[in-house]
């Protein structure tokens, strides 16, 4: 454990980072699974509300910095392929 106050401060802020950078990145994959079911059931209409909805997760998680910006492009690709796919 420290001992200096300036490396308990960056203990605490850590965790408190490290906990909102968690639980965006949760909403993002709840996002991404809700389109996949979507997908999986067929269902053109509520997989695109679903990828309009992820998409603004995922640009949302991107500007914040928990995701990279390549990372996110990457995501909102393959989601928007895998929606496209639906007949």
């Amino acid at each position: 454990m420290a001992n200096i106050k300036s490396a308990k401060k960056r203990i605490l802020v850590t965790e408190t980072r490290t906990a909102r950078n968690k639980a965006i990145r949760s909403e993002v994959k709840t996002s991404i699974k809700k389109v996949e079911a979507a997908v999986a059931a067929k269902d053109k209409a509520a997989a695109q509300a679903a990828l309009a909805n992820a998409t603004s997760v995922i640009e949302s998680a991107c500007s914040k910095g928990v995701y990279h910006k390549n990372n996110a492009a990457r995501k909102v690709s393959r989601l928007s392929k895998l929606v496209n796919s639906v007949a």
